[in-house]
């Protein structure tokens, strides 16, 4: 009897918690509730499309997705947003931007910070890796957690370690253990660097458990980055290089070979096609002045844009063989595409003709010219960058749980690019945007650059 009694007891008190549990559900009522929506996600990578969803977000989670006929009794808080029918999906992450410094800095003014950050999120970027540290950047980063400013949450690489900044093995060792204690998220490599300075760098960096991605420097070469663990190669440095593809047409053989390398070592690629496209001359310098966006930073980034072209030398490879060296990164990218590698989105904005947010529009261009669909696109754009800060964060999908980055469309984006431009309204961190407030904001931005 007394047994039964306990089990009696141990029945009442799994009810009561599953019946409080119930309750404190209930009592957590969404913020803003988004309805009428489709909502574009992911299994594994494929895409769906789920039809008539509400989207819950609470704080700065999406805390549920259902069908709108279980979508009943919001209480009178909850913000209702109606997407009439268009598409929710998830905001973009750029794991190749810049963040400018927090203060002022050279001929910038001092609210450039602020803008440049603003641009990022009125196109649905809502996730900025940064990869070129400066001085009071961590406090950026801060104040954007905290909701002190409004900008992409950040994960910021420290200061450049590069053949100007690094002169010995005890000064690359030195610089990542004062990086790792200053609070920076990455250590940026750029080239410079001697094979002995990079491997005692990525020693300490894996002691310290700090990624560190970008440049691969020409003395220490593909193959050396990718057996000290780099995390990511940008611009797909250093893979014409490695089969001296550069100045004539990469052959199946290279491609082939290229490909092996990066599934052997599971290395991340963020491509940047068309900032890198224009860095080396391969883009009609008319055209690229015509960028309406350019009315958006200031007259003397313009202006020194503008002149890139009128300076040869500042070109990064030969100009005269341009054309080439970018028809074998396009096919490169294709490669790695239909091999599954890991690639991650990014577009190195702001830089060359690169205005943040605005640059994912060219870059999805290019990688379409490269063959690779759209839904690949918006996955590597996405969940990609999700999976990479998956230690830190939950983000890249409209899924409970994840932070409520997203974009509302007014037509399928897995139709045509172009209905990511002009979003109808972001979300970034549980904070709605209206296509109201993004004009308003943006008419501000470049009334000031004129």
């Amino acid at each position: 009897m007394k047994k039964f009694n306990l089990l009696i007891m141990a029945a009442i008190s799994i009810f009561a918690t599953a019946c409080q549990q119930v309750i404190q559900h209930e009592v957590k009522s969404p913020d803003v509730a988004v309805i009428n929506a489709n909502v574009i996600t992911f299994i594994g990578k494929d895409v769906r499309v789920l039809s008539e969803r509400a989207v819950y977000i609470l704080g700065d989670r999406i805390t549920d997705v259902r069908p709108m006929t279980a979508a009943r009794n919001l209480p009178e808080s909850t913000r209702i947003i109606d997407a009439a029918d268009g598409y929710v999906i998830a905001g973009f992450a750029e794991m190749h931007g810049h963040v400018p410094p927090a203060t002022d800095f050279g001929n910038f003014p001092r609210r450039y910070a602020d803008d440049m950050l603003y641009l990022y999120i009125a196109n649905g970027v809502t996730t900025v890796r940064g990869m070129l540290g400066y001085p009071h950047q961590l406090q950026l980063k801060s104040d954007i957690a905290q909701g002190k400013r409004l900008g992409p949450t950040l994960y910021l690489a420290g200061p450049s370690f590069n053949g100007n900044t690094i002169e010995s093995v005890e000064q690359a060792t030195q610089r990542v253990i004062e990086q790792r204690d200053q609070g920076w998220d990455l250590l940026k490599i750029h080239p410079g660097l001697s094979l002995a300075e990079y491997q005692a760098l990525a020693k300490t960096a894996r002691d310290s458990d700090m990624d560190f991605a970008g440049h691969v420097p020409s003395d220490v070469g593909l193959e050396n980055a990718l057996k000290e663990g780099q995390r990511t190669i940008d611009h797909m440095d250093g893979y014409l290089e490695y089969v001296d593809a550069l100045n004539q047409p990469i052959t199946k053989q290279e491609l082939a070979k290229l490909v092996e390398l990066t599934k052997k070592y599971d290395v991340g690629v963020v491509p940047t096609q068309a900032l890198w496209s224009t860095l080396i001359g391969a883009e009609d310098p008319q055209e690229l002045a015509q960028y309406p966006e350019l009315a958006l930073v200031p007259e003397s980034v313009r202006e020194g844009w503008l002149g890139y072209y009128k300076q040869p030398s500042m070109g990064y490879f030969n100009q005269d063989q341009a054309k080439v060296q970018q028809q074998n990164r396009q096919q490169l990218l294709k490669a790695l595409h239909d091999a599954d590698a890991n690639i991650i989105f990014g577009t190195d904005a702001p830089q060359l003709f690169s205005v943040p947010g605005y640059s994912i529009h060219h870059e999805i261009r290019k990688m379409e010219q490269a063959g690779i669909p759209l839904d690949a696109i918006y996955y590597y754009a996405t969940v990609a960058a999700g999976e990479y800060f998956s230690e830190q964060d939950t983000f890249g999908l409209i899924k409970a749980g994840h932070r409520a980055d997203f974009m509302l469309l007014s037509e399928n984006p897995l139709d045509s690019a172009q209905a990511l431009k002009e979003p109808l309204g972001v979300m970034i961190r549980g904070q709605w945007l209206s296509r109201g407030d993004i004009d308003k904001k943006l008419a501000e931005i470049r009334a000031a650059y004129q």
